[in-house]
């Protein structure tokens, strides 16, 4: 008698655990919370500086790839315009112009805070002419010497503080020094395009593509 109480007692035991696994959902557990996230951007730069001391404005454009939110990688280009006016040769009066662009790289620091700090780096190359005022209105563009525009290398480090809006905007305000190779243009122009510039920018687009999860249904 003991032994059949033994075996029902068994069976029964066997039977609830079978029901109870047919109630629960097959998963498996995990936390991914230090998993690697990822984020891509487009960006818009405005910057003030001098170029050979006169006032200089910078447009950029960039788009990246955002790794974990420490480390940016993309690409670069920027349009600067600067007011040289007079470089002796006649009464006219020339400006520079001109564009560079490269490769962009911005580790960040305390990237978990609303306010985050980085350091941007571009790499690359550009070209540089000159326009001519003639007084009437018309501004024409002249290239270098030799009817070519002069072309330069340039790397631009720099240092931004970072206003995280939301996972999709970014606002970021800091300063660059331009570090660039020398070219030929007018006599008395600019030489390099080193110098300083502060200025502001917008990046919109996902910056954590990923999230938090504990459960994954198999």
């Amino acid at each position: 008698m003991i032994h059949q109480k033994a075996i029902y007692l068994s069976i029964l035991v066997v039977m609830c655990q079978g029901l109870i696994a047919q109630n629960e959902e097959d998963y498996i557990e995990f936390n991914d919370r230090y998993n690697v996230v990822h984020g891509v951007y487009m960006g818009l730069t405005t910057h003030y500086g001098e170029i050979d001391n006169e006032n200089s404005y910078m447009m950029g454009l960039k788009a990246a790839y955002v790794a974990d939110k420490k480390l940016e990688m993309g690409l670069i280009a920027v349009v600067f315009y600067s007011e040289q006016d007079e470089f002796g040769l006649d009464a006219n009066e020339f400006d520079v112009y001109g564009g560079y662009g490269g490769l962009h790289f911005e580790p960040i620091l305390f990237r978990h805070s609303k306010f985050s700090l980085s350091f941007p780096l571009l790499i690359g190359g550009g070209t540089v002419g000159y326009g001519k005022d003639d007084f009437a209105g018309r501004d024409a563009t002249y290239a270098g010497d030799d009817k070519n525009w002069p072309t330069f290398f340039i790397a631009e480090p720099g240092v931004n503080v970072l206003f995280n809006f939301s996972r999709y905007l970014q606002l970021e305000i800091g300063g660059r020094y331009r570090l660039s190779s020398k070219f030929d243009m007018l006599p008395g122009s600019p030489v390099d395009l080193n110098g300083y510039s502060f200025g502001i920018g917008v990046k919109v687009g996902v910056f954590n593509l990923g999230r938090n999860r504990y459960k994954n249904n198999l």
